[in-house]
């Protein structure tokens, strides 16, 4: 097997704001992992706030190749056992890109979708919503004006986070979700709900500090809106300790390793009773291709990352209006331009 790391810059369309940073360009590594003539391709962004850097990626991915398969090709799960061994001690984001890269190579060894290969329906699949970064309130409606779509995801954390959303109301009949980046006191959080709720908000996105175990109790019990895990809900023995605390968790794949624990932890929250989101990480068509294979499985998406940027490097799934449609290739359908 042979390996080729590719890094690139995106432009973002916008400045990139939410409560832990602003960017205005997005370092992401893509993994190609080639056999007998067929390259998967995955991918992992560099992401300061959780210590991800591009070197530290290169260097995580470098230190494995000698464990890359030889003669044949086990199940991408053994892959993923092998590979975590040595990666999933830090921020698993290059295990991620790794295990991305596998399964797409999987697919496209046998010559299928990986959402066939799991023999899902895509029938009746969730659409995604788009993401308005925190910035003023004619800057965001100006955002909202040039992308016209069914379902937002309002990044809020600020001063004045009741009248943004009153503001964003007056000019669009959208499905509204906000996301408080753990901003939010438990005080907060109850007092805003039944308000956002009369907004058109249909869930509130991790308003707490991750480890504010206390203050979601409190907001699980009162809130008159679901709240869904982001930062409290990273790995997969993440899962069980949202239920009672959290209605749903978000998952991201970088966050926890890759699609394949991402279906372990979706199987867990079901078990638990928990709605399943998975979110993006501003990456490219790579990355949310990946993402568009576990759309069956889900009740919520936010892969908005390939319109947020200006991708230029690779083709895939394709949004229109919230709706995602599928490249009909197999594997996760992206590559490289």
């Amino acid at each position: 097997m042979e390996l080729k790391l590719h890094t690139f810059d995106l432009p973002l369309k916008h400045t990139f704001t939410i409560t832990h940073e602003s960017r205005d360009v997005q370092p992401t590594l893509i993994v190609e992992l080639s056999w007998h003539g067929k390259s998967g391709f995955g991918e992992a962004t560099e992401t300061p706030y959780y210590g991800v850097t591009m070197a530290k990626m290169k260097s995580q991915i470098e230190s494995i190749i000698d464990l890359l398969p030889h003669d044949i090709l086990p199940h991408p799960s053994d892959f993923w056992a092998m590979m975590s061994k040595t990666l999933l001690d830090e921020h698993p984001f290059a295990l991620c890109a790794l295990d991305v890269a596998y399964w797409d190579l999987w697919g496209k060894t046998h010559n299928k979708p990986l959402y066939e290969i799991w023999d899902l329906d895509i029938s009746n699949n969730p659409i995604t919503d788009y993401t308005i970064g925190i910035d003023t309130v004619e800057k965001m409606v100006a955002k909202m004006q040039e992308t016209p779509f069914p379902l937002y995801k309002i990044k809020l954390g600020t001063d004045e986070d009741l009248e943004i959303v009153e503001a964003l109301r007056r000019e669009t009949d959208a499905i509204f979700r906000v996301d408080a980046n753990t901003a939010w006191t438990p005080e907060q959080t109850i007092y805003f709900a039944p308000e956002l709720a009369k907004l058109g908000v249909e869930f509130i996105e991790q308003p707490l500090k991750a480890d504010n175990w206390e203050g979601m109790k409190r907001v699980f019990k009162e809130s008159t809106l679901p709240i869904i895990a982001d930062e409290s809900c990273i790995l997969e023995s993440d899962v069980e300790k949202c239920a009672g605390y959290f209605h749903g968790i978000n998952i991201k794949l970088m966050k926890c390793g890759g699609i394949t624990p991402a279906l372990r932890m979706i199987k867990k929250a079901r078990t638990l009773g928990l709605k399943v989101m998975v979110g993006c990480m501003t990456e490219s068509t790579i990355g949310c291709s990946a993402i568009a294979q576990l759309l069956p499985l889900l009740d919520y998406v936010d892969m908005d990352g390939c319109l947020l940027v200006d991708d230029q490097i690779s083709t895939g799934i394709t949004i229109d209006f919230g709706v995602v449609s599928y490249a009909n290739l197999p594997g996760t359908g992206a590559s490289l331009l």
